[in-house]
């Protein structure tokens, strides 16, 4: 298991497990702590000790509201007039809420083909709705358009530091709540879209001697790629039910921060992302969305190995903002295997 560094160099910033413990301080009591879940049946179909870490379950129905209230946060201190963030639909959600919070105006830029739900839960936090294409770069320069003609400051979902350090919490509440059982994590598998979770997984285990295992569709495996060519690429995107994990290049900033410290990558098909959800709600009793079942998948593939028999994994379970209909269908399906 690799050594993880305490203190990641990113450009001229300094990102530390620091950063993470401090942003646990100022998000206490502001956001929930969510329960870890345990399954026997969970347990015996991998073979080993799943922790799952149920941020389906946290306020806006995603890890994403710990960053996006530490962002807006500082800009609404700072005076600012309002803000702006592109995003396929969690970190949307997450900064209107946390803009309604600190009564300042919001406006999200989600793909054309963004779920329903998403969009739903965005305009109920009193938030404007901007549909623009369906990959990333038409979304930032829709973000760059509004932040210059409004004078709304920018919450990106994996450029900030305070988004970072932020989702990083979900991970270093999951370490503390194993630990409280008198059990200690060997490894945690984290979902990747645009990287903040990941990037925050790996502060908040730094030290800790825990493995960061990073889960993405095969789909669209930016981190994938990027680390096979050393820096953030675009890759192609292709159809996949994990609408979270849809972003065409991993961030600069996490990409930084996690490069040195991930343990392994692990990509998942559709039929992987799609059962695990379906094992999840009957397993587990657990509603999650395709973005949080691709991080299960890939923990139910690496238990198998013989190094990870036996051993304790956790999962964060990053969200269950999910289409009624998508689940039905799911599950219909599983039933009928």
């Amino acid at each position: 298991m690799p050594e993880i560094n305490a203190s990641v160099a990113v450009a001229d910033l300094l990102l530390t497990r620091s950063d993470v413990l401090d942003a646990k301080e100022r998000l206490a009591g502001r956001v929930r702590r969510t329960p870890v879940v345990r399954s026997e049946d969970l347990d015996r179909r991998a073979g080993a000790q799943l922790w799952l870490k149920a941020e389906n379950l946290q306020r806006g129905g995603s890890f994403k509201l710990r960053g996006a209230l530490l962002a807006v946060e500082r800009l609404a201190a700072a005076g600012s007039v309002g803000v702006v963030a592109q995003s396929t639909g969690n970190h949307a959600i997450a900064v209107a809420l946390a803009a309604r919070e600190l009564g300042i105006p919001a406006a999200l830029v989600l793909p054309e083909d963004a779920a329903p739900t998403k969009i739903r839960r965005i305009r109920e936090a009193g938030a404007e709705v901007v549909l623009a294409g369906t990959v990333l770069a038409e979304r930032i320069a829709v973000v760059e358009d509004l932040r210059v003609i409004r004078g709304y400051d920018v919450v990106d979902p994996y450029q900030n530091p305070d988004v970072v350090a932020g989702q990083g919490t979900a991970t270093a509440e999951l370490l503390d709540q194993v630990r409280a059982e008198g059990r200690r994590l060997d490894a945690v598998v984290v979902p990747v879209g645009g990287g903040s979770a990941v990037a925050g997984a790996c502060l908040a285990a730094a030290g800790e001697h825990v493995a960061v295992v990073a889960a993405e569709p095969s789909a669209v495996p930016a981190l994938t790629e990027a680390l096979r060519s050393g820096q953030p690429v675009n890759v192609p995107v292709r159809p996949t039910i994990a609408d979270g994990l849809r972003p065409d290049r991993i961030g600069r900033l996490p990409f930084d921060t996690c490069r040195e410290a991930l343990a392994e990558v692990l990509t998942v098909d559709e039929a992987e992302i799609a059962e695990s959800m379906c094992v999840a709600l009957t397993h587990a009793r657990l509603l999650i969305e395709p973005a949080a079942a691709t991080a299960l998948a890939a923990a139910l593939r690496l238990a198998v190995a013989p190094r990870w028999q036996g051993r304790n994994i956790g999962v964060l379970l990053s969200g269950g903002n999910v289409e009624e209909s998508l689940v039905a269908a799911l599950l219909t399906e599983y039933a009928a295997q």
